[in-house]
C-alpha cells in the first residue's frame, strides 16, 4: 500500500496542527508561532529526543549531569501529537476493499496528520487500540515520515477493541499530555465515554475522527438477513424492509446527535466523517474549518 506520493506530502507540509487548551511542552502558554529557531532569546530546555538537531544540544550541561537536554529558543512551539488508531475487526469494512474502506482510510489519515506533526518538529506518538498493541515513537523531525508511513503500511484489522479500557490504559501510561486525536468507527460496546474523560483528566486536548462507511449510513440491503458482528461473531436475523431501515437510520442520527453533544459539552473536537470524502478534503478543508489545523 502507497499510502501517498510526493506532490501529497509537499501540500501537508504547509499545514500545522493547532493545540486551543493543552500546555505545550516545557513552555508556557499557547503556541506562539510555526516558526521555529529564529528567534536567539533562550526560553528553556526539553529532553533530547531521537530525531533531534544535534546543534541543538546543551554540551555545557551534558558534561556536567550526563543528560541530554535540547535548548528552545522564544518562538519555539513543542507540542506532543498523539495519534490512536483503532485497528480492530470492524474497520475492515467494506471487506471487498473499495476505496470506501474504513481502514484505508484510517491510515492515510493517520498518516497525514503524523507527517504534518513531524514536518513542524511536533513530538509524535502513534498507538494502534486493539488487541495488536502496537505503537510508533515518539519521534520529532521530518526525517522521521518515511518511517511512520512503512510503520502504517504494515497494519491489519483485527479483533475486538474496548475502547474504554484502551484509552483509560492510555491515559494511565501515556508520555506527556498533548493533543490527541482518536481514529475509530467508535463501535465498541461500552462505548468511549469513560475513556475520553480520563484522557481529558491528565490534561489531553482530544479529538474523536470518527470513521463510517457510506453503507453503514445507508445500507444497501433488503429481505431477510443474519447479521453477523465481526469482532464477537454474535448473530441477529432480520427482515430488512422500508419500515426497518427507517428506524436504523433514526437510530443511528441519535446515535450520532448523542456523541456530537457529549464533545460539544466537553469542550472535545468531534468531527463525524463518511469515507466517501475525499481524505484529501478532508484533511485541507474540514480539519481546518473545525480547527484542528491550519
Amino acid at each position: 500500500m502507497n499510502l501517498f506520493d510526493e506532490a501529497t506530502l509537499h501540500k501537508l507540509e504547509q499545514l500545522t496542527l493547532v493545540a486551543a487548551r493543552v500546555r505545550v511542552g516545557v513552555m508556557k502558554g499557547d503556541r506562539r508561532s510555526s516558526k521555529r529557531g529564529t528567534s536567539i532569546e533562550f526560553a528553556d530546555y526539553r529532553n533530547y529526543v531521537k530525531g533531534d538537531d544535534l546543534r541543538r544540544l546543551d554540551w555545557n550541561v551534558y558534561a556536567r549531569l550526563e543528560r541530554s537536554f535540547i535548548k528552545l529558543l522564544e518562538e519555539e512551539e513543542d507540542l506532543a501529537v498523539h495519534l490512536l488508531l483503532d485497528a480492530s475487526a470492524s474497520m475492515h469494512w467494506p471487506d471487498n476493499d473499495p476505496p470506501t474502506h474504513k481502514l484505508t482510510y484510517a491510515l492515510r489519515l493517520t498518516g497525514a496528520l503524523g507527517h504534518i506533526a513531524l514536518t513542524a518538529g511536533d513530538l509524535l506518538s502513534v498507538t494502534l487500540l486493539g488487541n495488536n498493541n502496537r505503537s510508533w515513537g515518539p519521534f520529532r523531525g521530518a526525517q522521521n515520515s518515511l518511517r511512520l508511513l512503512q510503520f502504517l503500511e504494515t497494519i491489519t484489522a483485527v479483533g475486538p477493541t474496548d475502547l474504554n479500557l484502551s484509552l483509560r490504559n492510555y491515559a494511565l501510561y501515556g508520555r506527556r499530555p498533548g493533543l490527541l486525536f482518536v481514529v475509530s468507527d467508535l463501535l465498541s460496546p461500552g462505548g468511549y465515554q469513560e475513556g475520553v474523560a480520563a484522557l481529558q483528566a491528565r490534561g489531553y486536548e482530544v479529538a474523536l475522527l470518527h470513521l463510517l462507511s457510506p453503507d453503514e449510513v445507508n445500507p444497501p440491503l433488503g429481505g431477510d438477513l443474519k447479521l453477523v458482528d465481526v469482532e464477537t461473531a454474535a448473530d441477529a436475523e432480520i427482515t430488512l424492509d422500508p419500515t426497518t431501515l427507517a428506524q436504523y437510520r433514526e437510530r443511528l442520527g441519535d446515535w450520532l446527535a448523542e456523541i456530537a453533544a457529549y464533545c460539544a459539552a466537553r469542550q472535545v473536537h468531534y468531527i463525524p466523517i463518511t469515507t466517501d470524502l475525499p481524505w484529501e478534503k478532508l484533511v485541507m478543508q474540514t480539519l481546518r474549518v473545525k480547527g484542528v489545523l491550519k
